[in-house]
């Protein structure tokens, strides 16, 4: 059996020796606790699965489930699962390019999906969402160097809803190179989002030797789990397509209020899925994780970024570690309803947390309201924030040049480290540099327009629009893709 230990470290600078800053709120005996805790509440509670094939497959290697009943899963199917399933994932980019590693504590970031308005700041005004955003943001998203990957920030209502998530997936892969995270509303699109990412990599064996997208289900909070999550979920195991089974339990309304009793649920939910998948196809791309929202008693909202929220988060992301499974996450999101000072800080410390704990796939990038509302503002500094986070987490690498002696004898003789070659050298590798967050004094700031973050931020987003275009997809792919998706019926 594997043993459950802390994933690998990922390589994010040169001295492999340098320390990184790292978060955590479970000792090794709380996760403990909370594993036997899951398997309790899968071995003697049980789920309900509307899925007969999926019930089939349990009923197959030993489980308890009759139909119409809660189907329990001894802990040792639970274990198998668990050494089945993969401790990495390699994505790529839609050229075929390796894009990211999903392991150990590496953290990458992307946009959220289905999004209902969207927010311009100039005028502080929303509208509902139209496939223009998915391609907007797709195009941006695609333009920002630290977003690893597009998911389709908007649900599209001037698409038919049973063609929307296939229409989105075609408009983000013809607005960026970059890797997709999906949702689809069951395998009938699902399989042709599938058929348009075997198009752009050549053949079947080339797209599972090389995944460019990652599909995104889960189950319903409490205990259910209906039959197109599932069944999307069994579709991600024949292909070996990569899947994410999330569930998304409500602190205080479809889950305990406490934390630990919300995170046991919770991994719980997530475990009863992996099961299943590993059964369809043993060692198949599987990404654990929980959207623990937290229901506000006051006002009613379940908010994303209630201290209570983080709390949780966290604790799934170290409970990911401690099983050495590539974990699904969260970062960028704001409660707040426009891109303001606490949408920043929100947004921020989420993404801080997120990195420092080791979360792999970060994703709602520049949400705001609750998940309601995106703002293309926010996810141009959030790109901002998050490169300057990743300078932190390369540690501070300590050794004979860094510890700098010869430079202190020589240039704190003279108080002057200004010219010294240590400072010439170690300048660049050293300094982060902002290209939004100002640091200029008063008086340049004034004679520059006294302008803030959002404003300048606004700039950026109007130079991407103007300029940015992302790697076409080639003539014959694409028409082949084009027709693909206008002779779909669901």
């Amino acid at each position: 059996m594997r043993p459950f230990l802390v994933g690998k470290d990922n390589k994010l600078t040169t001295d492999n020796a340098a320390f990184r800053p790292r978060l955590s709120y479970l000792s090794r005996a709380d996760q403990k606790k909370i594993f036997e805790a899951a398997l309790h509440v899968l071995g003697k509670t049980g789920m309900m699965l509307m899925h007969d094939g999926a019930r089939q497959l349990l009923r197959a290697a030993g489980c308890r489930a009759a139909a119409d009943s809660p189907v329990t899963l001894p802990s040792d199917l639970v274990h198998r699962a668990l050494e089945s399933a993969p401790s990495s994932i390699s994505i790529y980019d839609r050229p075929g390019n390796p894009a990211m590693e999903l392991a150990g504590r590496n953290a990458y970031y992307g946009t959220g999906s289905d999004l209902i308005y969207s927010i311009e700041s100039e005028k502080m005004a929303r509208h509902h969402c139209s496939l223009t955003d998915v391609a907007l943001a797709a195009r941006v998203g695609d333009a920002l160097p630290n977003i690893d990957f597009i998911m389709s920030f908007a649900h599209p209502h001037d698409i038919q809803p049973d063609r929307a998530y296939l229409e989105s997936f075609q408009c983000m892969a013809e607005n960026s190179s970059k890797p997709i995270v999906n949702t689809a509303e069951s395998r009938a699109d699902l399989s042709q989002i599938w058929e348009i990412a075997r198009i752009l990599r050549g053949s079947e064996s080339a797209l599972r030797e090389k995944p460019y997208w990652i599909h995104y289900a889960e189950p319903i909070s409490p205990l259910k789990h209906p039959f197109q999550s599932v069944d999307k979920l069994l579709f991600c195991a024949e292909t070996g397509s990569p899947v994410i089974y999330s569930p998304a339990p409500i602190a205080g309304s479809t889950a305990p209020m406490s934390i630990a009793g919300h995170v046991v649920q919770g991994l719980a939910e997530c475990f009863f899925g992996l099961v299943i998948h590993q059964l369809a196809a043993p060692g198949a791309p599987f990404l654990m994780g929980m959207g623990p929202a937290v229901l506000d008693m006051v006002t009613g909202q379940c908010s994303y970024n209630a201290p209570e929220y983080l709390m949780a988060y966290m604790a799934m992301v170290e409970m990911s570690l401690y099983f050495d499974l590539p974990n699904w996450g969260y970062a960028g999101t704001s409660d707040s309803q426009i891109p303001d000072e606490q949408a920043t800080f929100e947004a921020g410390l989420l993404s801080f947390m997120a990195s420092t704990a080791g979360s792999n796939l970060n994703h709602n990038v520049g949400y705001l309201d609750f998940g309601r509302t995106g703002s293309l503002e926010m996810m141009v500094i959030l790109d901002e924030v998050i490169d300057q986070i990743r300078r932190m987490q390369l540690g501070i690498p300590v050794n004979a040049d860094t510890l700098g002696l010869e430079a202190i004898e020589e240039a704190g003789r003279s108080g002057n480290f200004l010219t010294h070659p240590h400072t010439l050298k170690h300048l660049r590798p050293t300094q982060w540099r902002p290209k939004l967050i100002s640091r200029l004094g008063q008086d340049k700031w004034q004679a520059r327009g006294e302008m803030s973050l959002l404003d300048r931020a606004r700039i950026r987003l109007n130079e991407i629009k103007a300029e940015h275009q992302p790697v076409p997809i080639e003539a014959a792919k694409l028409a082949e893709i084009r027709d693909l998706v206008a002779r779909f019926k669901a």
